[in-house]
């Protein structure tokens, strides 16, 4: 997957703190310099080795293939860069695993969060905390706060679209399991069912083949379709959150595991010591406003 030029991901850097929620984390710690565990009553169990990874003296983290930009660069999940990536980093980190001691390994999204026990300790990739999905596995705190957005061609009818009810009579389109998809079905509640891909790149290619109206990713992911996939691309407009609790990402475990309260506390300490905003500045600084959909 080509790159986002770096011009782009800062050109809206200020944009950026005020669309995205605040949240928190910290770069990646060379191996000789990785911070303590966390502090407070959980240190003493969330020291390395207390409770055991799944291979002793290594932390196994689970994405994607391919992974996407923003979130991680280049498809090489083990770069440190992308948000996600520098994100498992900063836990890794907190939990007292160096950057050597990081293994990554390749799980497609909807099998991380789907029941049976897991080959990793943990998994990030963009998975929505939702309570259906924890009757199947554990999700930490959430490391980033996400709304959805609406993907069109500049001269395709959906660009106009100004409101939810602009969208019902077309035809979109996400990946499938995603809250993308939820969002269409729950929220948009269009006339005609909605296209479901296995990948986010396959939706990506309806929509540039006009064999979907539009399709709906998260905020992030939408500037870069637009910025460097589909550039005669539109982000139409964004979501508003349902509910009362905004929706949010979280790194995903085994159901039961001795890893999520360690990992959680990782990600709060990460949140309020102020860092997780840096990364997002860093890397998601292309999800400048958009239109909000009502």
């Amino acid at each position: 997957m080509h790159r986002v030029p770096r011009t782009l991901r800062r050109a809206a850097a200020a944009a950026t703190v005020a669309l995205l929620a605040t949240a928190v984390g910290c770069a990646p710690q060379p191996e000789d310099k990785a911070s303590a565990a966390p502090s407070g009553s959980a240190s003493q169990s969330c020291a390395k080795g207390k409770p055991a990874t799944k291979t002793s003296g290594k932390l196994t983290i689970a994405t994607d293939e391919p992974a996407y930009e923003p979130w991680f660069e280049d498809d090489k999940p083990a770069n440190g860069k992308g948000f996600e990536s520098a994100v498992a980093y900063a836990v890794a980190g907190r939990l007292g695993y160096g950057k050597s001691a990081v293994v990554w390994q390749r799980v497609p999204f909807n099998k991380a969060f789907a029941p049976g026990e897991k080959t990793f300790d943990f998994d990030v990739n963009q998975v929505s905390i939702s309570a259906e999905r924890k009757k199947a596995v554990d999700f930490s705190s959430g490391y980033y706060d996400v709304r959805q957005a609406v993907i069109a061609l500049k001269d395709g009818k959906a660009a106009r679209a100004t409101s939810i009810a602009d969208l019902k009579g077309l035809k979109l389109g996400a990946q499938v399991g995603t809250t993308s998809l939820d969002y269409i079905s729950d929220v948009v509640k269009p006339s005609q069912q909605a296209a479901a891909y296995s990948k986010n790149d396959e939706a990506v290619s309806a929509l540039r083949n006009g064999q979907v109206d539009a399709i709906v990713t998260d905020l992030p992911t939408a500037f870069y379709v637009t910025s460097a996939q589909v550039t005669d691309a539109k982000v139409v407009g964004q979501f508003e959150n349902q509910g009362g609790a905004p929706e949010q990402f979280g790194l995903v475990l085994d159901k039961g595991s001795g890893l999520t309260p360690c990992v959680t506390a990782a990600v709060d300490t990460l949140r309020k010591d102020g860092t997780l905003a840096k990364l997002e500045k860093q890397w998601l600084s292309d999800a400048v406003d958009a239109p909000v959909l009502k």
